[in-house]
């Protein structure tokens, strides 16, 4: 199957070899601007929208650990060894095959800002997985390179934005009372506890009660 993928790729118009190389990595930077965007939308909503979108950076980067461990784990030679024709330029020797992390990274970024805008799911997945077969097509990866990468993003990077996202939810509270009101929660304590407040009189209701308290006592009439 990579045979006949990178063949066909060859026998595509040059342009279309530009946009398969850039492609990639263009992606990448648009899922970042998603992630801003996200995170625009969400500084209003609930604390734990915005903290889905903080921590979901952070999911990424733990996937693609994981991935990198797995590749020297396994030690996949890249397909284009042995003077194979591609459109991209094969990578250095050290730097194996499977899984796939530009695959990783562009199936746990998806995964990750659909967990706090679901409505992206119908760009950010077909836009991933153009991005993962496009690793294929320039020729550096096997096509199960990119499935396992692509699954492995999916999988782990929301597992780990969402281990985060309990510790990350008080600090955005935090920063959001900080920057909007700059004031601590307000004290339950009474308003008579502070003695340089102006004199208030008590409630009707304790008046009663003090009323009849005097009228009680001997010697009061």
């Amino acid at each position: 199957m990579y045979n006949d993928i990178v063949g066909f790729s060859l026998t595509t118009p040059a342009w279309l070899h530009t946009f398969a190389e850039v492609g990639t990595d263009a992606g990448l930077f648009l899922f970042a601007a998603l992630f801003v965007v996200a995170a625009v939308r969400a500084w209003r909503g609930p604390a734990r929208d915005l903290a889905l979108v903080i921590a979901g950076p952070a999911g990424i980067v733990g996937a693609y650990v994981v991935s990198e461990v797995v590749k020297l784990l396994v030690r996949e030679d890249r397909p284009c060894r042995g003077g194979v024709a591609t459109i991209a330029a094969c990578p250095p020797l050290d730097d194996w095959s499977f899984p796939s992390n530009h695959s990783v990274i562009a199936a746990g970024a998806a995964a990750t800002l659909v967990l706090a805008w679901r409505g992206l799911a119908w760009l950010v997945f077909p836009l991933a997985a153009v991005m993962a077969c496009s690793r294929v097509f320039v020729g550096v990866h096997y096509p199960h390179d990119v499935a396992a990468g692509f699954l492995l993003g999916v999988a782990l990077a929301p597992l780990f934005t969402l281990l985060l996202v309990g510790a990350v939810t008080p600090a955005v509270r935090l920063a959001r009372a900080r920057l909007l009101g700059g004031q601590s929660e307000p004290s339950r304590s009474a308003p008579y506890a502070n003695p340089s407040a102006p004199y208030a009189e008590p409630p009707l209701a304790n008046r009663s009660v003090a009323s009849m308290s005097r009228s009680r006592m001997p010697g009061s009439e």
